[in-house]
């Protein structure tokens, strides 16, 4: 599963992970520093900025209770603000994020990165399954955060007119079908007014913070981090649960990591020290100066921070709030699922591309499942209190994983000096795991969930890779050098006008696409061309390194093809830039085999059979090839044959 991780799932192209290079595409977004900032915050900070609806009430009033009284107010506060200076700022936004793959973040990303890195050693495989686990409970938090920032939002109704909370869950359920449903026709448009909006919703938070601190000044001595020791030290087990709440405050964190490709380095930080973080602290100072003053407030400090005439605009504002927020996380998970594809941990999917700009992709089978396991998630818990249980897990979970990937780029990637490396570590390390233990609390309440998808998700990645992996050892076991069948063929098989592209699996051998058409056929056309996709790890491939080809005479040739995991490995419009297979190729005039396997499960050493099943599922149900690498549909022979792994 290291090296020899495939890209698309196809059985048609194989992607070695090869070392990665120095060249290829940098950062690839544009324009000013203050622009991309402003658009960082419609897109990065959606998640974490709409925490402050539901985590500061649901650490009072959620499943472990804790006394509303100045020493657990101000210490929920102070262990708040300093996770968010901690695991925000210090871990992902000042060291994480110097971790990019030419300009990308995020776990794939990352674990493309040092793959070369831990390929020889024993434990490669191990870092290689955490940052594949990372993943999966990326796509719990994906079907999570839609449901429970969209319905902390609407039950600002219930708040201020408690006679129609009845209308909640069918108005978060309409909600969120209008969102799924608008997602094949792209957000490029929609995304223009992400930032404005999100500039409005921070401005208003820390106005509505402001207003209440001036009604108790002395809440801001809750940022000394002594408070938080205090009320660990008189009330420790508590405390300790409360963790499970207080850490809804840094959800959200990864996405400034994930969504670094999209906007760069530099407006992400900008963002977050300037506008997000101090928004967000004046607001929770603001709802705990309110808790103080007025402890009825707990059923939502949050919208009785509003006066009587601002509520109905801070509900508007909340609510578009929490739906960029939802959008931002779906758009990330198309992202994910584009990479994961590449890197050969999930099958082949049609990916339609929405608009011409990077990024801008709509997966339907990802899109469609996600609305079914939100609108399930919403009818099943009712309320975002009872959602926010299974949140944490999944957010913990991931960042723990991306203390391990850390670890290795530290002492692998950055050679840091061990006293530095492991002092920062062991910090990171002592509070995620905390974080973690305190959310694994709540398995009872609805921790349970996230756990159950992430652990279907990662069955379902390692499942394919590991079945791809056979599958491609059984081909690789019969297969025939190229030298000897160039020799034999041109002798005895006559030769008709034409190209035919044939896609191998790998770049050595003859595939069995034109092993069965010299059985069934008995023709070669006058030029045949073994064709590879590889699957680089990095992002981007400079268009001089794109193709490579080798010439075996008699008309044969070999040709490999390399693409970054983000880039659309479109094959008809990169064949015609390549000019060392004699003459140019003309589609009107070329003829791609491909190969389709039929798995048949067998007692073989390998998996086992239950998982040989599910492999042989994914791959009759894996989008075809011929779309996903755009070949012309009238120029395409597919050939089948048999297999056991």
């Amino acid at each position: 599963m290291s090296d020899s991780v495939l890209a698309n799932g196809s059985d048609e192209s194989a992607v070695p992970l090869s070392t990665l290079r120095d060249s290829g595409h940098q950062t690839h977004h544009q324009g000013s520093l203050l622009k991309m900032a402003v658009g960082a915050i419609g897109v990065v900070f959606g998640d974490i900025g709409t925490s402050p609806l539901y985590a500061l009430r649901d650490t009072f009033a959620g499943h472990h209770k804790l006394p509303l009284d100045q020493l657990h107010v101000y210490g929920i506060i102070s262990l708040m603000f300093w996770s968010m200076m901690i695991i925000v700022t210090l871990k992902y936004v000042s060291v994480i994020m110097r971790a990019d793959n030419k300009g990308e973040g995020g776990s794939l990303a990352l674990l493309a990165l040092i793959n070369q890195h831990t390929s020889g050693n024993r434990w490669g495989k191990g870092i290689i399954l955490m940052g594949v686990f990372a993943t999966a409970l990326f796509y719990g938090d994906s079907m999570i955060t839609p449901a429970v920032s969209v319905m902390g939002a609407i039950e600002g109704v219930a708040v201020y007119q408690p006679e129609m909370h009845r209308l909640v869950v069918p108005m978060v359920v309409a909600i969120l079908i209008f969102l799924f449903f608008i997602q094949s026709r792209g957000t490029e448009r929609v995304a223009t007014f992400f930032g404005p909006i999100m500039l409005a919703y921070f401005t208003t938070i820390s106005v509505l913070g402001v207003i209440s601190i001036m009604a108790f000044p002395h809440v801001i001595t809750a940022l000394s981090p002594h408070h938080a020791v205090m009320m660990f030290a008189a009330d420790p087990f508590r405390g300790f649960l409360a963790m499970g709440a207080a850490v809804l405050a840094v959800t959200g964190a990864e996405a400034l990591y994930a969504d670094m490709g999209h906007f760069g380095r530099n407006p992400i930080r900008v963002s977050w020290l300037t506008f997000v973080l101090p928004a967000l602290v004046l607001n929770y100072l603001g709802q705990a100066s309110l808790l103080m003053r007025d402890p009825s407030a707990l059923e939502s400090p949050f919208y009785f921070l509003a006066p009587e005439w601002f509520q109905w605009p801070l509900l508007v504002i909340a609510s578009l709030a929490a739906v960029i927020a939802s959008q931002a996380v779906i758009s990330g998970a198309f992202s994910v699922t584009q990479q994961a594809i590449q890197l050969g941990f999930i099958p082949r999917m049609t990916i339609k591309h929405t608009s011409t700009a990077a990024g801008q992709i709509y997966i339907p089978v990802i899109n469609w499942a996600l609305m079914v396991a939100v609108i399930l998630l919403v009818l099943v818990f009712q309320r975002s209190s009872n959602l926010t249980a299974a949140y944490g897990i999944a957010v913990t979970g991931a960042m723990l994983i991306d203390n391990v990937l850390l670890a290795v780029v530290l002492f692998k990637l950055w050679n840091w000096k061990p006293v530095f490396a492991v002092g920062l570590l062991a910090l990171f390390f002592v509070i995620d795991a905390g974080y973690l233990g305190a959310n694994l609390t709540k398995i009872p309440d609805g921790g349970w969930v996230p756990l159950l998808m992430g652990v279907t998700i990662f069955t379902l990645l390692t499942t394919w890779s590991r079945g791809r992996a056979l599958m491609r050892q059984n081909m690789a076991e019969g297969s025939i050098p190229l030298e000897v069948f160039t020799k034999s063929a041109h002798a005895s098989a006559a030769r008709v006008p034409g190209t035919a592209i044939f896609m191998a699996s790998t770049a050595s051998g003859v595939p069995s696409a034109l092993l069965h058409n010299m059985k069934h056929n008995k023709v070669l056309h006058e030029r045949v061309v073994i064709l590879t996709v590889q699957i680089e790890d990095v992002p981007y491939v400079d268009q001089g390194e794109r193709s490579a080809c080798k010439d075996f005479g008699n008309g044969f040739y070999r040709v490999s093809l390399r693409f970054g995991f983000l880039e659309e490995t479109d094959v008809p419009a990169t064949l015609k830039t390549v000019t060392m297979c004699g003459e140019p190729f003309d589609m009107m005039k070329t003829s791609f085999f491909l190969s389709r396997q039929t798995l048949i499960a067998s007692d073989k050493p390998g998996m086992a059979i239950w998982r040989e099943k599910l492999f042989a599922w994914m791959l009759r149900n894996a989008a075809s090839a011929m779309e996903f690498f755009r070949l012309p549909t009238n120029r395409v022979v597919e050939l089948g044959s048999q297999l056991k792994i």
